[in-house]
């Protein structure tokens, strides 16, 4: 029995800067709530090959599961979470405007 397909987002680097990025339908965002979720498995496989392909711009480039029942797609694991945060120090990146710092 094959496993139900779950909505999924293409995720990878930026090359140049190492910014987690993720594919939206016309590009790359960093913002993991403008990134296209996937809710067909050969549509996702074709947007996955797309990104691959694009050794200029994206490496690493590959599928997430998301939780899509939002507004927002949001991590369903704890890497995801963690990259969608940004870097894990508070010196640059995503986490410096935050204002708890």
């Amino acid at each position: 029995m094959a496993r139900e397909f779950k909505p999924k987002v293409v995720t990878a680097n930026a090359l140049l800067e190492g910014d987690v990025i993720y594919q939206t339908a016309s590009g790359w965002t960093r913002d993991l709530s403008q990134a296209e979720v996937l809710t067909d498995e050969a549509d996702a496989d074709l947007r996955l090959i797309d990104a691959s392909q694009q050794t200029d711009l994206v490496v690493g480039a590959y599928l997430a599961d998301v939780d899509a029942s939002g507004a927002t797609p949001k991590p369903t694991h704890f890497r995801e979470d963690f990259r969608a945060r940004g870097p894990s120090n508070y010196a640059h990146g995503k986490q410096e405007a935050l204002s708890n710092v």
